[in-house]
């Protein structure tokens, strides 16, 4: 398998097809990939540079508590790896990315009539 083509960038979705993000990043321990990484904070340390800093930066600072680590999906909860990486879970178990609460929070949240969508 070529992680960089086989698995950076691909969409992840969750066992009910819904989407969950992209991967950003993967952890290897041993010459073994064990997790994937994705969220703007690996996306940005991948990235590097200034531009990596700052959006890395960026995703620390709305993250609570601040400085969390990347949003982490174990090797463990992959049921395949197809044109998209396919979980064995749904969404909900998984780890909000901080991007997505700030926004809802701060930004949707305040639109009139937002939180009555159903």
């Amino acid at each position: 398998m070529l992680i960089g083509f086989d698995l950076l960038d691909r969409q992840i979705l969750d066992a009910d097809g819904e989407p969950v993000g992209k991967v950003d990043d993967v952890e290897i321990s041993d010459g073994t990939v064990v997790a994937l990484l994705c969220g703007q904070q690996a996306l940005g340390e991948r990235i590097g540079g200034t531009l990596g800093r700052w959006i890395a930066a960026g995703a620390r600072r709305m993250s609570e508590p601040p400085d969390q680590p990347p949003i982490r999906i174990g090797v463990d909860l992959i049921a395949k790896v197809t044109s998209a990486v396919e979980l064995s879970v749904r969404r909900e178990l998984l780890a909000e990315p901080p991007l997505e609460t700030w926004l809802r929070d701060h930004l949707i949240g305040r639109i009139p009539g937002a939180r009555d969508a159903s």
